[in-house]
Order: structure tokens, then C-alpha cells, then sequence
């Protein structure tokens, strides 16, 4: 009870100040609906519950489950038995993750169908999968993660130039989304178990990252490849909300929960029964830790459920609606202003970051601090969600516009980074772009998109998440330049 509480307390003042910041924008210069600010603050308390219990089951569960089975794929010392199992793994990591859900619906609402949401997912999680493997393999192989970076963006680019823009923002976008609350925690561990058992010491903290970064550009790989198959001149649709009619306050979390419900049981499933398979024919493990990991997955079950909830019918709307009322008082600094504040605060809400920052305290000692991570994040992302905006309030300005100078930037920086900062940069990418960001930002910007005039929904809306991916890349690389000035200072 101490362990949920602390967690409570933690997260209450992770949430707070996007809550407080929405407000003042209520009282001030975009006021909403009535029934809108209360289902928004009522949101908020479902976020601080859902996400404490979610973060309190993930301890006990998610995580050691990926470190136990990372540890045991490398004692296996069979790298067929790594790349298939991983394989395996990555497929139903990605499926089993509700941003990409998330995602996927929203992309299925503005095609119109024509993008349908399991398409769209099998197609991430073919991709990702496959690069899960490669990712284990890179660590029990010893290659450098900046290298197999580096090629892997060689090739994406490569297919880019030939990927119309509509499916280029949805695959750069689906990057973020498929490493969200479920998936990082999973692949984190997994990661960290498998460098773990392949050497010791301080050189293994190297290899304790990098897997979620692979993954993401699988993810972008499997969405490239998808979009030879389609036609992208009949694309047209809106982005719905469950939730804009209903003027109450209660009703819409009622309507929400089930099919969250439906959601999370189904991200939970597939990792219950790999638990089960590798407790069969591995683990071994005493019957007090099977019902510790099972109460476990309980937790961040009901947990999830509360979160998502809480997300869903509370925030999304609320940040559609701010965007659009932004937008139409016609003063762009301003819109970008505020699309810069809200990237800052609402990171710290995200469980994935939370999740991250734990990992890098534990992998480090101590030595980098969760709240210089958190703060470095906060920025690169805040910048990403002002970029967004910039893109689409400058009709010409296009996502590649970013996309190409800013990977660039990123993948030189990694030849003179310490390669524990170039892990944990290319990780925080995939980790930033969390439910959160998927729900209240990405509708704030596409509330901008509508409200400007001459902007399209689906090449000017979508690609923020896509942003976010990239602007840690380099916010986080140049912390391990300044860490790496200071070590040779003796300043650390």
C-alpha cells in the first residue's frame, strides 16, 4: 500500500500541471463548454488513479516478466531460438498496444475506412517484430546500436522517396504509437535481460537500450511497405469523437470503460500466455511468484482501463476544442505558444516516460537523474509539438521538411555520443509518443488543422506524433554531449 501510495503522489504531480495549465487557458482566452471543463477534470482524476495502479502492476508484473525471459533467450545460446522467440514477441508486443489502437482508429476515421484499424496494426506489428529479433540480436551479437541505426534510416528514406505523403505521416507516425504504455515497459525489460545475461559489467548498460528504437523503425518500415498496396487519392474522412455529442458529464466514461475493457484484455492476453508458455518450459518459478505476477497483470489491467478511460473521455475532446478556439482567434504565435507549453508539462503524464526514466536511474546508478531526463524530454518534445504547428499553419512546409534534416542531425550526433546517451535517445523517441500525446495533443493539433483555413487533415493533422519521435533524438544526444564535456572537465 506504501509502493501504490508513493507511486499516487508521484504521478499527481506529474498530471497536475497540464490540468492546471488547461484550466487557465479556460478562464482566459479559449473557455469551454461547462460540461467539458468538469469531464476534463474528472478525466484527470481517473489518470492519477489509473496510472498509479497501472505503473504499481507493471513493477510486479510486465516488468520482470520481459527481464526473466530476456535472461533466458540468451542462456539459451541459440541465436535461432533469440530471433525466432523474438519474432514472436515483437508481433504480439505491438498488437497487444493500446496508442497503436488508438492510432489506428483515428487513421481508419480520416481515410474513411479505406485504412481499416487491423490493417493498419497487423502491418506495424509485422515490422515490428521482425525488428524486435534484430534488436535481441544486435545485443547478443555485439553490434553497435549507432550502426544498425544507421542503416535501418538508410533504407527507410530509400523507400520514403517513394511513399506518397499521406502514408508518410501515418508511418511516422505509427512509430510513436506502437511503443506506448504496454509495449515499452515489455521490450525495456526484455532488453535490459537479455544485456544483462550476455556480459558483465559496466559496458553491459550500453546494450541495456536501443530495442525500443529498432522496434520503432520496424514499425515505420512495415506502414512504407504497406502503402504500395493502396490508393491514397481516395482519401478523405474526419476524425470522430465518441464523446462531442453528449453534454453530460458522467455519461461518456460510462459508454468509454467497456470497450477499454475490451482493449486492454486484448493487449493483456497475448503476454498472460506467453508468461504461461515460459513458465511451462522455463521458469520454474514457485507458485507465491505465479500468483505475484498474476495480481500483477490485475493491477494493470484495471489500471489501464481507469488511464485510457480517463484520456479518452475526458481529454481528447478537450484538446480538439482548445486547438480550434486557438486557432480561430487568428494569432498564430500564440497557437504556437501554447502547442509549445502544453508538449513541455503534458510529458510528465505519460506513463512510458515514467517507466523510462526508472530504468535510467537503475542502469546508471543514479548518475542521471530522472528530472534532467524528464526536463530534457519536456523541451525536445515541447519544440516538436510547436514544429507541428508551424506545418500547418505554413501551407508549404511539409513533414519531410522536418523528417530529413532533423534524422540527419540525429544519426551524425551518434558517432560522438556516448553510446549509453545514443540508446536512451532513440528509446525516449518511441516512449514520448505515449497515449497522452496520441489523444490530447494529437487533437489539439488536428483542432488547429481545422480551423485553419487551406489545411489538410490527414498530410497537415497527422505527423505530430511523428515529431515527437524525432525532436528527443537530439534534445537527449546533446545531454550526452554536455555529460561527455563534463567527464572530461571532472565535473562528474
Amino acid at each position: 500500500m506504501n509502493i501504490l501510495l508513493g507511486k499516487f503522489k508521484e504521478v499527481l504531480f506529474s498530471v497536475l500541471p497540464i490540468t492546471i495549465f488547461v484550466l487557465i487557458l479556460h478562464f482566459t482566452i479559449t473557455p469551454l463548454e461547462t460540461y467539458q471543463i468538469f469531464r476534463f477534470l474528472l478525466g484527470s482524476l481517473f489518470i492519477v488513479i489509473g496510472m498509479s495502479i497501472f505503473l504499481f502492476g507493471i513493477e510486479i508484473s510486465i516488468s520482470p516478466i520481459g527481464t526473466m525471459m530476456g535472461s533466458t533467450l540468451t542462456k539459451s545460446n541459440n541465436a535461432y531460438i533469440v530471433g525466432i522467440v523474438g519474432l514472436f514477441l515483437g508481433f504480439f508486443i505491438s498488437v497487444a498496444e493500446p496508442a497503436l489502437h488508438i492510432l489506428a482508429s483515428q487513421v481508419n476515421d480520416v481515410t474513411s475506412g479505406l485504412i481499416t484499424n487491423w490493417s493498419l496494426i497487423i502491418a506495424v506489428s509485422i515490422g515490428l517484430a521482425i525488428m524486435v529479433s534484430v534488436g535481441l540480436l544486435r545485443t547478443v551479437f555485439n553490434i553497435a546500436l549507432h550502426k544498425v541505426l544507421t542503416v535501418l534510416y538508410m533504407i527507410i528514406f530509400a523507400f520514403a522517396i517513394f511513399t506518397p505523403s499521406e502514408f508518410l505521416v501515418i508511418a511516422f507516425d505509427s512509430s510513436g504509437a506502437t511503443t506506448g504504455a504496454m509495449a515499452v515497459p515489455f521490450m525495456l525489460a526484455l532488453s535490459l535481460g537479455v544485456s544483462s545475461m550476455k556480459k558483465k559489467g559496466t559496458s553491459s548498460s550500453d546494450d541495456s537500450f536501443g530495442l525500443v528504437a529498432i522496434a520503432s523503425a520496424g514499425a515505420i518500415l512495415g506502414v512504407l511497405i504497406m502503402s504500395f498496396f493502396y490508393d491514397f487519392e481516395q482519401f478523405t474522412g474526419d476524425l470522430n469523437s465518441d464523446v462531442v455529442e453528449s453534454t453530460s458529464i458522467f455519461k461518456p466514461f460510462i459508454d468509454i470503460m467497456p470497450s477499454q475493457v475490451g482493449k486492454v484484455l486484448v493487449s493483456l492476453t497475448p503476454l498472460l500466455v506467453i508468461f504461461i508458455f515460459f513458465q511451462l518450459v522455463a521458469f520454474k518459478l514457485p507458485k507465491r511468484t505465479v500468483k505475484k505476477v498474476f495480481k500483477g497483470m490485475l493491477y494493470t489491467l484495471i489500471g489501464l482501463v481507469i488511464f485510457l478511460t480517463g484520456v479518452d473521455a475526458g481529454f481528447m475532446e478537450v484538446g480538439k476544442s482548445t486547438g480550434y478556439l486557438l486557432a480561430s482567434l487568428d494569432k498564430s504565435w500564440l497557437v504556437i505558444l501554447i502547442g509549445f507549453i502544453l508538449g513541455v508539462v503534458i510529458i510528465m503524464a505519460e506513463p512510458a516516460v515514467y517507466i523510462l526514466n526508472k530504468q535510467i536511474e537503475d542502469v546508471t546508478s543514479g548518475s542521471l537523474k530522472r528530472s534532467t531526463v524528464t526536463a530534457t524530454l519536456g523541451l525536445g518534445v515541447g519544440v516538436a509539438v510547436a514544429l507541428a504547428i508551424i506545418r500547418v499553419l505554413v501551407p508549404w512546409l511539409q513533414l519531410w521538411h522536418y523528417l530529413l534534416p532533423g534524422y540527419l542531425i540525429a544519426l551524425t550526433m551518434m558517432y560522438f555520443v556516448p553510446k549509453l546517451f545514443v540508446g536512451i535517445a532513440f528509446d525516449s523517441g518511441g516512449v514520448a509518443s505515449g497515449p497522452m500525446i496520441g489523444t490530447f495533443i494529437f487533437a489539439f493539433v488536428q483542432g488547429v488543422t481545422e480551423a485553419t483555413e487551406g489545411a489538410n487533415i490527414i498530410t497537415d493533422g497527422f505527423g505530430m506524433i511523428a515529431m515527437v519521435a524525432l525532436t528527443p533524438l537530439i534534445a537527449l544526444q546533446i545531454l550526452g554531449l554536455i555529460y561527455k564535456v563534463k567527464s572530461r572537465k571532472g565535473g562528474l
